[in-house]
């Protein structure tokens, strides 16, 4: 597990170009544990938090709910969770 997120924590510093706090770093790595560094590479999440709207990008979590086209509540939970944690309310 340490090394699997390791690789994520790497990622995520390379794809983030804004100074991010330990929270909200903490926050994109548990999303690209869960989707895939991809997954963040291609979001607006990222494009909007490289912008410098961190709360446009705080808002893209709740987006990614689903699975298979269908709302999964363990998703929407995940997602609940990294978004209070980006935003430090968590």
């Amino acid at each position: 597990l340490q090394q699997d997120l390791a690789k994520f924590e790497v990622g995520v510093s390379r794809l983030v170009k804004v100074q991010l706090r330990q929270n909200q770093f903490d926050a994109l790595v548990s999303f690209s544990y869960n989707l895939g560094l991809g997954s963040l590479q291609n979001s607006t999440l990222l494009r909007l938090l490289n912008q410098g709207d961190y709360a446009g990008a705080a808002g893209q979590f709740i987006l990614w709910d689903k699975a298979g086209g269908k709302v999964l509540p363990g998703l929407q939970r995940r997602r609940a969770a990294e978004q209070a944690l980006f935003k430090g309310a968590a």
